[in-house]
């Protein structure tokens, strides 16, 4: 499994809490088989099927107990707790973003420890590798 962190230059907290996915198949077994551009093309589409479960989940009816009701009616809105279910993400065109933001220096990728600078640039990965996407700042009135 591959270990997928968000950090945020300048920031202490992560971006959001480590995740895993698994090595794609196309690694080998010397573990350089991999682009970059193909790790982020996963890790995009782990992301998205992981959304896509969310939103499903967040569809299913809920039943409310008598403490619910109250704690509701209390607050001025007994609501079932589901919201609509947003729009279907284009996998393709999130893929086409992140690819995007990476050429336009948005965001940086660390491979154990290692900063990958191409998308094309050939990656070795192997069972606890650590893979962290590193946000950059703009400074306010920078050019």
């Amino acid at each position: 499994m591959l270990t997928i962190q968000g950090r945020s230059l300048g920031s202490k907290r992560p971006l959001f809490a480590d995740w895993s996915i698994p090595i794609p198949p196309e690694v080998g077994e010397g573990g350089d088989g991999m682009t970059l551009r193909r790790l982020i093309e996963g890790v995009v589409r782990a992301e998205v099927a992981a959304f896509r479960t969310r939103a499903e989940a967040r569809r299913v009816d809920r039943v409310f107990s008598r403490d619910d009701i109250a704690k509701g009616a209390a607050k001025g809105k007994v609501a079932p707790g589901a919201t609509e279910t947003p729009a279907e993400v284009d996998e393709a065109a999130a893929i086409e973003a992140a690819l995007q933001a990476f050429e336009d220096g948005l965001y940086l990728v660390v491979v154990d420890a290692r900063e990958i600078r191409r998308l094309d640039e050939r990656i070795a990965v192997g069972p606890g590798s650590t893979v962290t996407f590193l946000r950059l700042t703009l400074l306010a009135g920078g050019f």
